[in-house]
This record gives C-alpha cells, sequence and structure tokens, in this order.
C-alpha cells in the first residue's frame, strides 16, 4: 500500500537512520506549535455534530446485534434461526462458523485470522447476529435465539493452573532475558528482596462501545467503525472476509476512546460485514456496553515475582523480574510485564521472564501501557520496600541506580531526565515533609502518607504518511489515516502543518480516519503524534522547497507567516505562489535509530493519600505528574492525556478489578455499574509538569509518545503512599478496605 502511494516526485521520505538535530518547528516563526490550543474539533464534539461510528445514516439500513455464547468451553451443536425469524421485525439471523472470529492481539499490534465460533473458547464468544428493521426487534431476537450446546470442561481459575503455564513466545516481543548470574548475585548481596505482587484482569472501559457500519459497493465494502488503527484494521477485515485488501475501506473519523481495545477489528466489524453482503443492504452493529466488556479484550491479570540484591549503598547488582500472565488456547500475545524492567535501573545480573497460563476467559490484549501500566506496579513498589530494607530515600534509591548507558544492549539513551523529574517532582510537591515512619501523620480518623514512583514509557516509531495539500486561496488540507482516539491528533497535526507553512490554523482542514487517505500507523504504543506528525513535517518541508522555488529564493532565507512568503526583501501572498494548487507527501520509516539508542519518555510520580484509621477507606487528595517527552507539541492536549493517565492510576491502585465466575468463566462485573472505574469523586486535583526537552534521534519534529506515560508508575505511587500513611503493605491489586483493615493502628 505505501509503495503505490509514494511513486512520484512529491514525496519527501525519511528513514530515521540517524540524528536529524535541525527541525523546522524550531525557526518557524508562526508561534503556533507547542502552544495550548483548543481542540480544532472541539465545536463539533460540544455540538453533538461530530459523526461517531453509530451515528452515520444510510438509506434501507438494517440493525444487527450479536449473540454470545452461553457457555464457558464446549461446541455449538446447533442454532435454531426458524425460531425467531417470525418474530416482528426480523429480517434474517446470520451465521457464519468459518469467518466469524474472535480478535487476536499479538505483541501490541492485532491480528485477525479467520477462526470459527464453533468451538466456544469462552463466555459470551460471538456466535451469531440477528437482523432486523429496528434494533428493539433485534434485541429482542437475538435474546430469544435458542443455541444448543455441548458442554466441554474449561480452565477458569488461574490459581488452579497457575503450576500450567508455560514460556511465552512472541516474535515481537522478547518474553526470556538473562544476563549475568541472578541465584549468585542474591546469595551473595548484604541486602536482598523478593516479594510478589498481583495484579487483576482489567478492562479498557472506553466511553463509546464498539461499533460499525458495513455497506457493500458491488464487491467493495465500507466500513464505517470505531477503530485506532484503519490502515492495519482494513487489511485484518479484508482477510477475515477473504477479499482483496483494496476492497476495504474503514471510516473512523472521530473515536470515543480506545485505550487499546479498538487496536484490532472486533467481532461486531466482521458480523455487520458478512451480513451486509447477505442481505445487499447496509448493516449497523453496536455492541451493549456488557458485551463490550463479554468479547472484546482485557487485560491480563499478572503475578509478578521481584526479587533485588544490593549493596548497602543501595546500588543494584541483581534484578529479576518474573511474571505470570493468562490468555485464550493458541493466543501468542502476553501482557509484556517485564518490557521497562530491561533497561529503568542498573544491575548487571538480570532475569526477566514471562509464562503464560491458558484459560478459557475473554482475550487478553492490549489496554493503555501495555506491560508497564501493571508492570511497574511490581517493579516499583518493590524499590520502596527496598528503600525501606536500606533504611534509604525512595527518590535517593532510585537515583543511584539511574543508569548512564542501557544496562542490557549497552547502547546510549536516545535522552533521559529521570532523575531530574524526581529531584523537581520532590521540589514541587514537598517530599521533605514526607514522615518518615509509616503512620505516624494523622488528622483526626485519617491516616496521612506520600509515595512517589518513576515514570516510564518506551518510544516507538511507525511507518506512517500524510498528504498536505495548499489551495489557490491559500489554504491547506492535510489528510491521513491516522486517528484521532481523543488524544488530539486533529490539533497537534494542524499546528505542524501551521508553524512550518506558516499558515493559519484555523486556515487548515484536517481529514484523519479514511483508508482512501495516505495510509498511516494510526493510534496505538504512543506512536501516533510523532508518526504522523512526522510525516505531516516532512510534506510540509517539501512544500516550503516548493515555495522557495516559486518565489525564486533560496529555501534556507524562506519566511513563511500569517499566509505570506518573505524572502530576499520581497513578500508574497502564498496564494500567489501556487497557482491552481500545490501538494506534497510525506513518509516516515522507523530505522536503525531504534538499535543504536534506547528510546523511551520518562518522568515521576508524586502521590499524597489518607486512609481512615476506622474504615480503611483510602482517598487520594493530590498528585504531581512530571515528565520529559521531547518536544511538547500542544500543552494543553499533552496535559490532558497525562491527567488521563493519572486517573487510570488510580484505577489500578484502589478501584478496577475485572471478575470472572470460575466455574464457568462468566464474566461477573460486565457493566459500569459494576466495573469500577474513578468517578469525578475519586480524583483529586492533579498537576502536571513538563521538563524542557527534545529527542534528535526520535524523530525530525523531536516529540516522544506521552499518551501512555501518564499510567505507567501512576498506582505504584498510590500504593506506596498507601504504605506510607498507614504501614500496612498490600501486594495484591486494587487496595481494598478488607485488606487494610486488619493492620491499621487504633484510633
Amino acid at each position: 500500500m505505501f509503495e503505490k502511494l509514494f511513486a512520484g516526485g512529491d514525496t519527501n521520505s525519511l528513514t530515521m537512520d540517524a540524528p536529524h538535530p535541525a527541525s523546522l518547528l524550531d525557526s518557524g516563526v508562526q508561534g503556533v506549535i507547542s502552544r495550548p490550543i483548543d481542540r480544532v474539533e472541539g465545536p463539533l464534539k460540544v455540538s453533538g455534530t461530530a459523526t461517531y461510528a453509530a451515528e452515520y445514516r444510510l438509506d434501507d439500513m438494517v440493525h444487527g446485534v450479536l449473540v454470545g455464547a452461553k457457555i464457558g468451553h464446549g461446541t455449538v451443536e446447533s442454532i435454531d434461526c426458524d425460531a425467531v425469524k417470525l418474530m416482528p421485525g426480523v429480517i434474517d439471523v446470520v451465521i457464519d462458523f468459518d469467518t466469524f472470529i474472535r480478535n487476536s492481539q499479538q505483541g501490541g499490534e492485532t491480528n485477525a485470522p479467520t477462526q470459527g465460533v464453533k468451538e466456544v473458547d469462552y463466555f459470551g464468544q460471538i456466535v451469531a447476529i440477528v437482523l432486523a428493521d429496528s434494533f428493539e426487534n433485534a434485541r429482542a431476537a437475538a435474546q430469544a435465539l435458542p443455541i444448543h450446546y455441548t458442554k466441554k470442561d474449561g480452565h477458569y481459575a488461574f490459581e488452579e493452573h497457575r503450576d500450567e503455564a508455560e514460556p511465552c513466545q512472541d516474535s515481537q516481543v522478547q518474553g526470556y532475558y538473562k544476563q549475568g548470574d541472578v541465584d549468585k548475585a542474591l546469595a551473595e548481596a548484604p541486602v536482598t528482596l523478593d516479594v510478589t505482587y498481583v495484579t487483576p484482569s482489567q478492562n479498557s472501559a472506553a466511553m463509546e462501545p464498539h461499533a460499525s457500519i458495513a455497506v457493500w459497493n458491488d464487491d467493495a465494502l465500507t466500513l464505517y467503525g470505531s477503530y485506532q488503527m484503519p490502515t492495519s484494521d482494513a487489511e485484518q477485515l479484508a482477510k477475515s472476509l477473504g477479499v482483496p485488501k483494496d476492497k476495504v475501506r474503514i471510516i473512523s473519523r472521530y473515536i470515543g476512546g480506545g485505550f487499546g481495545s479498538k487496536l484490532g477489528i472486533a467481532p461486531e466489524s466482521v458480523a455487520a460485514a458478512i451480513a451486509s453482503r447477505r442481505l445487499g443492504r447496509p448493516v449497523k452493529a453496536v455492541m451493549a456496553r456488557q458485551q463490550v466488556f463479554d468479547a472484546t479484550v482485557r487485560r491480563s491479570n499478572t503475578e509478578q515475582r521481584v526479587r533485588f540484591a544490593a549493596g548497602t549503598d543501595g546500588r543494584l547488582t541483581a534484578v529479576a523480574h518474573n511474571s505470570l500472565t493468562s490468555n485464550l488456547p493458541e493466543e501468542t500475545y502476553f501482557e509484556p510485564v517485564g518490557i521497562c524492567t530491561h533497561f529503568l535501573y542498573s544491575g548487571e545480573n538480570r532475569s526477566i521472564t514471562h509464562d503464560q497460563v491458558t484459560l478459557n476467559i475473554l482475550l487478553s490484549g492490549s489496554m493503555r501501557a501495555p506491560g508497564e501500566a501493571v508492570g511497574m506496579v511490581g517493579l516499583e513498589c518493590a524499590m520502596d520496600e527496598l528503600a525501606e530494607t536500606l533504611g534509604m530515600d525512595p527518590i535517593e534509591l532510585r537515583k543511584v541506580n539511574d543508569p548512564d548507558r542501557d544496562p542490557e544492549q549497552d547502547v546510549p539513551f536516545s535522552s533521559r531526565q529521570l532523575s531530574r523529574s524526581l529531584e523537581e517532582g520532590a521540589k514541587m510537591f514537598g517530599w521533605d515533609q514526607r514522615n518518615r515512619t509509616p503512620g505516624s501523620r494523622r488528622e483526626g480518623e485519617w491516616l496521612i502518607g506520600i509515595g512517589v514512583s518513576s515514570a516510564a514509557r518506551s518510544n516507538m516509531l511507525q511507518q506512517s504518511s500524510a498528504k498536505v495539500e495548499i489551495h489557490p486561496d491559500g489554504s491547506a488540507t492535510v489528510s491521513s489515516a491516522m486517528t484521532d482516539i481523543g488524544t488530539g491528533s486533529y490539533t497537534i497535526m494542524a499546528q505542524i502543518a501551521s508553524e512550518i507553512l506558516g499558515i493559519p490554523v484555523e486556515r487548515i482542514t484536517m481529514s484523519l480516519g479514511d483508508t482512501n487517505d495516505p495510509p498511516a500507523a494510526g493510534s496505538g504504543g504512543s506512536w501516533g503524534a510523532a508518526s504522523a506528525g512526522s510525516a505531516v513535517y516532512l510534506a510540509c518541508e517539501r512544500l516550503r522547497e516548493k515555495l522557495a522555488a516559486a518565489m525564486d529564493v533560496d529555501v534556507d532565507v524562506l519566511t513563511l507567516k500569517d499566509g505570506m512568503a518573505i524572502g530576499d526583501n520581497r513578500q508574497k501572498a502564498i496564494s500567489d505562489l501556487v497557482g491552481e494548487g500545490m501538494q506534497a507527501l510525506g513518509e516516515i520509516k522507523p530505522g536503525k535509530n531504534e538499535k543504536l539508542h534506547r528510546q523511551a519518555s520518562y518522568g515521576a510520580h508524586f502521590a499524597e493519600v489518607g486512609v481512615n484509621a476506622v474504615t480503611g477507606e483510602v482517598r487520594v487528595r493530590r498528585m504531581l505528574g512530571v515528565f520529559a517527552a521531547g518536544r511538547i507539541l500542544n500543552a494543553k492536549t499533552a496535559r490532558s492525556q497525562c491527567l488521563g493517565g493519572m486517573t487510570f492510576g488510580i484505577g489500578c491502585a484502589l478501584t478496577e478489578d475485572l471478575i470472572h465466575d470460575q466455574r464457568t468463566g462468566k464474566l461477573v462485573n460486565r457493566d459500569l455499574a459494576e466495573y469500577h472505574v474513578p468517578v469525578n469523586a475519586d480524583v483529586p486535583q492533579l498537576d502536571v509538569h513538563f521538563l524542557d526537552e527534545r529527542d534528535i534521534h526520535a524523530n525530525p519534529i523531536h516529540a516522544k509518545g506521552i499518551g501512555e506515560l501518564g499510567i505507567c508508575g501512576a498506582a505504584p505511587a498510590i500504593v506506596n503512599a498507601v504504605y506510607n500513611a498507614c504501614g500496612v503493605r498490600v501486594r495484591e491489586m486494587p487496595i481494598t478496605c478488607d485488606k487494610l483493615l486488619a493492620g491499621l493502628p487504633p484510633v
């Protein structure tokens, strides 16, 4: 797809094989880059005129409701479609055991192999779609549809099968790493720690449910869907349907959150597409909230054993992070719990392993900051415990073990401000006021404590492209299959184009989320802004060259501002230079820099909590996040992303727990009434501070991922604060009252 698009002289392509020290974003004079400007699509969203996947209106549209299996493991023997076809408004019941799929996530990206569901692997797995003239009629028939099963014994309880875990095998993510001799270092060290932390399954719980509208035009499919990565999603959908990839178009203009759950196609897209092809009419399939919980993806539960060996000065000589996760049979994706442990702290002897337990419960896949979000709970809480064992300040322990080079690959860091984040955060938060003795600060019934954690998230660059057009009136259009899942993509890409071309943001039209536009990696892995944004940068760089040639000046002396081109003491309107219009394509590709430098974003979280000495209730009183993530492209949208991530951390530490019935695998708390995400009353004043930084090794815009950095380390800062408040160390998340009450000091 990329190769066909980028044949021509208007293309500016860059492979990141070397540093890119000079950036046009530093020399632009439009003055919009990094500013906290409002979202350009904001008025559409607040006025209800931004069209989401389920809101497209097509003539002669049919409503579809998905039907999930009512057993945890077994075989669908028959589905009595005729029993519901005479119900009011019912048009058809579509069953396709060869094509209905379970979406399969591997290595942070998503594949969708053809996977029949006659063999049921988990409770709620989609087996049919009922079609009717209204949603209500389709829902009634779906609830009444008779399905006959043969049940089989399944694996539903993690604890019962943990000893059957097998090494994780994934071509994209390293499951096993060993360096030196950990056991020897532990035996010889004067100070050691050996603790186990447990995190439960979690759900992304995005505000917008998964939804698709499918319509065929002859042999070509258009799918209006809520998907984070349309380019690859279209390829997955084509594979599932058995059609050429150029016959599938996905339109995903606005997405009400994804957090990983919409990286790959979900069952509703395949079901809608099959049904539409069969009926010759558009089909809408929207998952109910319970089905989103039942049949999309969860974050795996984890069991993490962390072992440290250290000298009396706190310097680590051994780091071992060994984890157990779970997933469905035959799935190779695993939660990469130790992904951050590879590079966050020093220690010459290292062991990072991942083993997986096969269970017949909902598919495990990527959820916001897969790996780090829960992996840092084990790592950073263990660091807090080690600091206490040593009688050492937790911040000082982290600074002592802040390595100069990657401790495993022995390559330099592209940029790293971990220690500075900890130092500045400590001053801003008042770390020096922290009570050194847990449980020693009391305000009435409330025990008060402060905790800290490092923040880190690997930085990735993905192949992406964008087209930028300058129109005869001097306005511009930026188009790419990139998406905006609420992160601010529309705005920051407009800011990049505006800064380089000197065209005001309000004169730039953004076209995102359509696979008819230049392909892009989409939103996932915190690579969106850097990848698609770099593609926009490169297209604009080529347009600058064209404008300079049209004005007959050297590009190095060309200044573009407020729609005017200035150079050699001459000034012309950009509209006078473009004739009938001017366009360019930009493409960015990852290169050797990925291997030559360890790339990551860093920061520090600080949290203050109150623990009620009578009830065990925990309240987060305040939090601070200090982050270094390269150039901040928009201070407002970046801050918003960090606030969201920190709120995720509150949920991880205190409330979120996806519970499966261990007899059947059925998800018990499958809505937002019983799966407890933090609400307004749970979230205090959150402060975010960005350190000034540029990463010349990452990309030409010098920015790094930030969408997931805010969650990495947020939960352990709260967990550590709870211990500092009351002296009770909880190692099984979430921290609920029952886990604290027995250990609380007398009132």
